[in-house]
C-alpha cells in the first residue's frame, strides 16, 4: 500500500470519527462507518490490505 493510500485512509477514518463523536452521524449508519474506519486506521498501520490482494490492486510505487 503506498503512503498516499494510507494516509487518504487515515484521513477518512479522522472525518468519520469527527462526524459520529459530534452527532452528525449516529444510528446504525453511524456505527457501520465508524467500524469502517477503524478497518482503514488498521490497514494503514500494517500497510497491507487483503481486499486488494483479491482484486490485484497494488499502490506501492516500491513493488511495481
Amino acid at each position: 500500500m503506498g503512503n498516499t493510500d494510507r494516509m487518504i485512509r487515515l484521513l477518512l477514518a479522522v472525518v468519520v470519527a469527527i462526524l459520529f463523536y459530534t452527532n452528525v452521524i449516529s444510528g446504525t449508519l453511524g456505527i457501520v462507518l465508524l467500524v469502517i474506519a477503524g478497518v482503514f486506521v488498521v490497514t494503514s498501520l500494517v500497510s497491507f490490505c487483503p481486499l486488494y490482494t483479491l482484486i490485484g490492486v497494488n499502490t506501492c510505487p516500491a513493488n511495481k
